[in-house]
């Protein structure tokens, strides 16, 4: 259980982000050809690709937060010792930690009232909450790899090492 955990630690959003963008691809791609090509579309092909993109969208973020990757200016970091560096990157991540605790408090209120009132989808007519409910997922993913960056932060600071930077996209 513990090799599954690490692996999924690892390399679960990367899965994730694989599987709902493959869905997307697809059913856009089947609704296309069907719309053009037999003059008929579903209702169902729209709305489970735009849910879909959402909880893609969120996974992403995580993803990001996990791997340093979302847009940084590095000039600070390029000037400062590592042990500067380390610190800079836990007070970003306490301030992104805050944000997400927040937003995740904030966006559990229209699960809450999806599932209260049994609001359903226009087309499929399933409850609203299973794709409503995307948003405070992807704050709590958010939270819990933030929460893993301070604490490698933490480890990498006492060990001396420099701290994790990230992949970058130019150099």
């Amino acid at each position: 259980m513990r090799a599954f955990l690490k692996k999924f630690d690892t390399n679960g959003e990367r899965w994730l982000l694989l599987g709902f963008y493959t869905y997307i691809v697809l059913v856009i791609s089947i609704e296309v050809l069907r719309r053009f090509g037999l003059a008929y579309s579903s209702t169902w092909g729209e709305e489970t690709a735009r849910f879909a993109f959402i909880y893609l969208v969120w996974i992403g973020c995580a993803s990001a937060v996990r791997e340093r990757a979302h847009i940084r200016i590095d000039v600070i970091t390029e000037i400062l010792p590592p042990r500067g560096v380390a610190l800079l990157y836990i007070f970003g991540d306490l301030l992104t930690l805050a944000l997400a605790v927040g937003a995740l408090y904030w966006t559990i209120s229209p699960v809450v009232m999806s599932i209260k009132y049994d609001s359903v989808t226009e087309g499929l007519r399933i409850t609203r909450a299973w794709f409503v409910i995307a948003v405070p997922f992807g704050f709590s993913l958010i939270a819990l790899r933030t929460l893993q960056s301070i604490l490698r932060d933490i480890a990498d600071l006492r060990a001396g090492r420099p701290p994790y930077r990230g992949e970058r996209l130019f150099d």
